[in-house]
């Protein structure tokens, strides 16, 4: 049986945990968020919620992990044997779900890149973007046609860039890898927003970026949108960062981590938005149009609004080559940690070895992205990304937080947190008593309390209508099943004999 594998050094369990948070949302997704949730005064409860539910959760996870030395299946198992399904469930609907249509996302930043270089996109990058994914109608998104081939290609090589990276293991392939990628991913990251920052127009984005609309702050809404970005730009409900703690030395500072891996994350993507808002003011000052004429939420500010961008900026072509390669980047530091939480449950149930388990998973991966290369491939991706995020990351995050809160109870693992604070007197009964005893309170009562109430609010508005519009059908086999399909998997995963490591 392998040995579990451990971090070189605690620099390299944070590049890889910060990477796993920092991902392709956090560049395009978050400025989009804070535009429609009230700008500047949207950050108040982001931050809350940061504190709130995000860095408690995170802390839980690491906690958790680094306890248990295991990964989130076998974590649970630890707390009561009848909640090992939750930890399988997490990291199958992320695994066999999300991590199968993100490489597709990475596919076609790789495509973008190549495109960048010839402008390819002409005039119209809407239209060339639908041609490129040789999009149908929505309505008909049972009508599948074939596949993209140049997509095809490009989701192979990232399939084939992430088994290289977690083949070689913890220390030889994800560590040495982020070490790598983190420094590279901050450059270009700065290096395109203070590009952006001195265009024509800049200080007009990053005016409509920053400035608060304080009547927002009472929109129920705004709340919504602050703790369901926290939640997932930070990986939590994943699997993920259960299993990365599982690999740190004994003695290290779970605290310490937890707020570098949380503010670390945040500051990166609040600074990321200053460079796309920037770029939306250069166009809008270039075209005579307001902000919210060229704003656009999602995959369509990065591969229609930014093209556009690209094909009006000086230097528009290496522009976009460093833009599509930051997303490319930022997606393979998340893509990598998907497989490894998965990976470390497989070996920590079964006793498998890495190799043929990294492997097995790249290669099922591999097909399974297929769907969602084809020309319903947009529409297929919409809709298991909105079920996946909304309703399956959420419900593990209140479970998660219940049966760590009130089963398991949090006392035990603040004791663990505690251990190794190195604290003592006055400032160790500070800590003790102040800090971990608000971190116990929003775990049991805090978050679960409002992720619950995202997804009843997100229930009422999926009753009333179906998801965006979509055949009924469509939203039931593709968003429905697939959380349905992954739960029975989960069950029967659970209720298969230990081989692997050791419970006790």
């Amino acid at each position: 049986m392998e040995q579990r594998g451990k971090w070189g050094t605690n620099l390299g369990f944070l590049l890889a945990a910060i990477g796993s948070a920092v991902g392709l949302g956090n560049i395009w997704r978050f400025p989009y968020v804070a535009y429609e949730n009230g700008g500047g005064a949207f950050l108040i409860p982001y931050f809350v919620a940061l504190l709130t539910a995000g860095i408690p959760i995170l802390m839980l996870e690491f906690a958790l992990g680094h306890h248990k030395e295991a990964s989130a299946p076998k974590a649970f198992r630890h707390i009561d044997a009848k909640w090992e399904w939750l930890g399988w469930w997490a990291v199958l609907f992320v695994m066999f779900g999300i991590e199968l249509y993100y490489i597709v996302i990475i596919g076609w930043c790789a495509n973008y890149m190549r495109f960048s270089l010839t402008m390819a996109w002409g005039d119209d990058p809407n239209s060339f973007f639908n041609e490129f994914l040789a999009t149908g109608d929505p309505g008909d998104i049972w009508g599948v046609t074939g596949l993209q081939w140049s997509i095809v290609i490009a989701v192979a090589l990232v399939w084939l860039i992430n088994w290289g990276i977690t083949y070689g293991g913890i220390q030889k392939g994800i560590e040495r890898a982020v070490k790598v990628m983190m420094p590279i991913l901050l450059l270009v990251t700065v290096a395109i927003v203070v590009w952006a920052l001195f265009l024509e127009g800049a200080g007009k984005g990053v005016k409509h970026y920053v400035t608060p609309d304080f009547n927002k702050i009472t929109d129920l809404k705004v709340w919504i949108a602050a703790y369901g970005q926290i939640f997932f730009s930070l990986s939590l409900g994943f699997g993920i960062m259960i299993a990365y703690s599982s690999y740190l030395s004994r003695d290290a500072n779970i605290f310490k981590n937890s707020l570098i891996v949380g503010f670390a994350n945040s500051s990166y993507e609040v600074f990321a938005g200053f460079g796309v808002f920037s770029i939306l003011g250069y166009m809008a000052t270039r075209q005579g149009k307001e902000i919210g004429d060229v704003v656009a939420e999602s995959l369509g500010l990065a591969f229609v609004v930014y093209p556009e961008a690209i094909s009006m900026l000086p230097y528009g072509r290496l522009f976009g080559v460093l833009f599509f390669f930051l997303l490319a980047v930022a997606g393979v530091s998340s893509s990598i940690s998907i497989i490894e939480a998965f990976t470390a449950a497989v070996q920590d149930k079964f006793g498998f070895g890495r190799r043929k388990v990294v492997t097995a998973i790249c290669l099922v991966g591999f097909a399974g992205s297929f769907l969602f290369t084809t020309n319903v491939g947009l529409f297929w991706l919409d809709i298991v990304d909105h079920f996946l995020n909304h309703y399956g990351l959420i419900v593990v995050g209140i479970v998660e937080a219940l049966v760590v809160g009130w089963l398991y109870k949090t006392h035990r693992l603040k004791a663990h947190i505690v251990a190794n604070l190195g604290l003592s007197g006055t400032r160790h009964k500070v800590f003790n008593y102040v800090v971990l005893q608000l971190w116990m309170y929003c775990i049991r009562f805090i978050t679960p309390v409002a992720l619950g109430i995202a997804i009843v609010h997100s229930l009422i508005g999926e009753l009333a209508t179906p998801y965006a519009g979509y055949p009924i059908s469509g939203v039931i086999v593709l968003g429905v099943g697939w959380l349905l399909v992954t739960h029975v998997f989960a069950f029967g995963l659970s209720g298969l004999p230990w081989r692997g490591h050791p419970l006790d």
